[in-house]
């Protein structure tokens, strides 16, 4: 494992354990994060702890798995599997989300960009399709395997 995909990694271990003050020290100052699926887009790490913090209200317990990292120059990209109860209300771009109480399975996949040693932006590909539909918003869940 190369540094840049350890760094990336542990970017994610930081979310899962609510330590954004650790989040930020792996990030250059502006930090670029967009969420491609919802459209958000944040420049800055004070906007981007802003929507980290939003995702761990509505999903308290939410927790990335990597199941797979592939990385090239400065460029290092994961597969994320996110797994969470929506408990709390969830800010989205499109409006708040009551909790439901539903428990959620979503694959991603974060093409993480580096300046240096330091994290300067990442895209976000969220399968934001099965995750409404795991909600109860849209279209039916898709039977899982």
């Amino acid at each position: 494992m190369t540094e840049l995909e350890a760094t990336a990694r542990r970017a994610i271990e930081l979310f899962n354990a609510g330590d954004y003050a650790g989040m930020a020290a792996l990030s250059t100052s502006d930090y670029v994060y967009e969420e491609v699926g919802s459209g958000r887009r944040t420049t800055g790490i004070d906007e981007f702890i802003a929507v980290a913090k939003a995702w761990r209200k509505g999903l308290p317990n939410a927790k990335g798995t990597i199941t797979n990292t592939v990385s090239a120059g400065n460029q290092v990209v994961l597969e994320i599997v996110w797994e969470a109860d929506h408990t709390g209300e969830l800010a989205t771009p499109m409006g708040n989300i009551p909790a439901t109480g539903r428990h959620t399975v979503t694959k991603a996949v974060e093409v993480v960009e580096f300046q240096g040693s330091k994290i300067k932006a990442a895209r976000h590909y969220l399968d934001l399709v099965t995750f409404m539909a795991q909600l109860g918003i849209g279209i039916p869940a898709p039977a899982t395997a």
